[in-house]
């Protein structure tokens, strides 16, 4: 039983996802304030910061506010665009210039096609004496 724990415990898997809660968790700061700068922009253009009482009524005494999913949205839309620009844009040019310097690296070991050619007309007169 405590071999099938450490196993499990063990895998990549869990691991990876302990380490992405972690700084999931330490980015939020960063989130809920871009997060928040956009609101207040949002509330100094129409004055309020969230859209809950656009289009609200009542029914049967009953309030109604179908702008509660208009906020929602919002919401969800600033918290994804702020981890698109903040996070993933980022790492993806890192990791597009690591790319790019990896490939240098690996064209300049490798000899060219007519070294390579030479190497192997070398090689062969090297081999008829």
């Amino acid at each position: 039983m405590l071999k099938g724990f450490r196993d499990f415990i063990s895998r990549g898997n869990v691991i990876d996802l302990a380490v992405a809660v972690i700084i999931g968790a330490a980015f939020t700061p960063i989130v809920n304030a871009v997060s928040n700068l956009i609101t207040q922009l949002i509330a100094s253009i129409i004055g309020k910061p969230s859209f809950d009482n656009v289009l609200e009524f009542t029914i049967n005494g009953t309030l109604i506010q179908p702008g509660t999913i208009i906020t929602a949205i919002v919401n969800f839309l600033l918290i994804a665009g702020s981890v698109y620009f903040v996070i993933v844009l980022p790492m993806n040019k890192f990791k597009e210039r690591q790319a790019v310097k990896e490939a240098v690296e690996e064209a300049a070991a490798e000899p060219s096609a007519e070294i390579q050619l030479l190497t192997e007309i070398r090689d062969a007169l090297t081999a008829k004496k």
